[in-house]
């Protein structure tokens, strides 16, 4: 994910999503509150492109839709509504198709960089785990070969692959399939 920068003032969430929708700059939206989204390195593109590749036929098979960066997630947590731009998304639930969000994901997938790990994996982990739908959560390394997997059918403990360690491949659980580290790496040296 993209670094964000602060904003100055309080927006409602439909004067949020009028502004986004005419914007050439993608906003996160926490609490009325909105953060400017940086850009991404030619890393980062490369994991998000090779990811969602190796996961399309997987998706196509399950009917489900798969998102790289563009499409916001909301969530509603207790009286605060939030939109995050997860790095990628992908929902199964039929009903789950408005038109500039979703909310019944069932995996995102996070890539980190140096300016935002802390967020996704503290603020995003936490949040994400409110959404009834959602299986899977990955934070994917853009610097070394490294994976932490979060799963609902575990109790969200932190599973590492990467580095040595073993097995090599995630289940993905939601599209009943499997990503390899070789396929999230293809690209990248």
């Amino acid at each position: 994910m993209p670094a964000r920068t602060a904003a100055t003032l309080s927006v409602s969430e439909d004067e949020y999503l009028a502004a986004e929708a005419a914007s050439e700059v993608r906003h996160e939206y926490i609490g009325g509150q909105v953060y400017a989204m940086t850009g991404a390195s030619d890393r980062h593109g490369l994991i998000a492109n090779a990811v969602a590749f190796a996961l399309t036929p997987a998706v196509r098979r399950k009917q489900c839709q798969l998102f790289i960066a563009d499409m916001k997630l909301r969530l509603q947590i207790g009286d605060e509504t939030i939109f995050y731009y997860p790095d990628l998304l992908a929902s199964c639930h039929a009903q789950d198709r408005e038109k500039f969000f979703r909310s019944a994901p069932c995996l995102l997938i996070e890539i980190l960089s140096e300016s935002t790990a802390r967020i996704d994996r503290r603020e995003k982990l936490l949040a994400y785990q409110t959404i009834p739908s959602l299986q899977s959560y990955l934070l994917i390394e853009q610097e070394r070969r490294h994976v932490e997997l979060y799963r609902r059918s575990t109790g969200w403990q932190a599973e590492h692959y990467g580095d040595g360690a073993l097995p090599n491949t995630l289940p993905i659980e939601c599209l009943d399939t499997s990503l390899s580290l070789d396929a999230i790496y293809a690209d990248v040296a």
